[in-house]
């Protein structure tokens, strides 16, 4: 397995206390396969990634595994680290203008993680490089003479994504990579992201609260809330027959287009994400859910296999949901 969570556990400090961002998660993301995080806004999903590469800031707690080929990411010294960014693992920022520097070429940018990772590769060398990931990701090489500024927004997420394959790595990590970006634009960066995957054989963990954007890309899928994975399984299925009343409702708001039989729910889920510092007890989505049993509020679900639809009762271990009602084999839809 190319990366491994086994309990990760993040844990912010700050003025109102211990907030547990990520509580336990146990994922695995295959060379060649995408796994793609949905949720809502502050249920965990960047604290992950951020953590792969060990961003996080110092007021982080950070417990658990993280395994890149088998090494543990969260024991390796600084020199380790240092050479495992870029080429064990790069990430894809959410928002390419603040993650781009505004007073260096566009060229200078890519080449230079290829310069600090190979020491015998000439500055010429490395340019050239950048210019051929350039290309490939749909823009001319004389780009790499450009300015962020001078640069559409889908432009300077292309150039994210060649940043990211500079030092060939064998995981990318894609937080929210197609935020703000127009229909056309956004489908274009898709479909780049999913050549890239095919032809050299990456792994990608893909986040985002756009489960249109999860559907069209994704092998699996893994839904997250208030810090944990509450249903992962392949992602078509996650979202067309959800196994925890969270995916259906995040699924129920999503309008099928050309369907004029379908509806938009965005009513289906009351109220807001629990306060992090103040958890409810049981199950954390328990006061926002309309099929919750008295269990519910005494105890935390664990991720278990439940059965789906056709399946006669029959769990399916390729479908796990952390939720009491979907483990008896009972209806979730909100």
């Amino acid at each position: 397995m190319l990366l491994e969570f086994k309990d990760l556990r993040v844990t912010y400090r700050g003025s109102r206390g211990r907030l547990p961002a990520v509580r336990g998660v146990d994922l695995a993301v295959d060379a060649g396969e995408t796994l793609g995080i949905a949720g809502e806004s502050g249920c965990g999903k960047s604290t992950l990634a951020m953590a792969v590469l060990r961003l996080l800031p110092k007021s982080a707690e950070v417990s658990g595994e993280i395994l890149l080929d088998g090494e543990d990411l969260l024991q390796m010294g600084w020199g380790r680290l240092r050479a495992v960014r870029w080429t064990g693992a790069s990430i894809v920022f959410q928002g390419a203008m603040h993650s781009l520097n505004a007073v260096q070429r566009i060229g200078r940018q890519i080449a230079e993680p290829i310069l600090v990772h190979e020491a015998k590769t000439t500055p010429a060398a490395a340019a050239r490089r950048a210019e051929a990931l350039l290309e490939r990701v749909g823009l001319p090489a004389s780009r790499a003479r450009s300015y962020p500024h001078e640069l559409s927004g889908g432009q300077r997420q292309r150039v994210m994504i060649a940043m990211a394959l500079a030092c060939d790595p064998d995981l990318v990590i894609a937080d929210e990579a197609t935020t703000a970006l127009d229909v056309m634009v956004q489908a274009q960066v898709l479909q780049l992201i999913a050549e890239l995957v095919t032809e050299r054989g990456v792994g990608l963990m893909m986040i985002s609260h756009d489960l249109s954007v999860l559907s069209a890309v994704c092998d699996r899928a893994a839904v997250m809330y208030a810090g944990r994975i509450v249903e992962q399984g392949p992602a078509g299925e996650v979202f067309a027959n959800a196994r925890h009343p969270y995916s259906a409702a995040l699924s129920a708001a999503f309008p099928v287009i050309g369907d004029p039989a379908a509806r938009m729910s965005p009513g289906g889920l009351a109220g807001d994400p629990p306060d992090p510092v103040r958890l409810p007890e049981g199950c954390s989505f328990r006061p926002r859910c309309a099929v919750a049993v008295e269990r519910c509020g005494a105890e935390s679900p664990e991720l278990l296999a439940v059965p789906v639809r056709g399946s006669a009762g029959v769990a399916d271990a390729a479908r796990v949901s952390a939720c009491f009602v979907a483990q008896e084999g009972m209806p979730v839809v909100l």
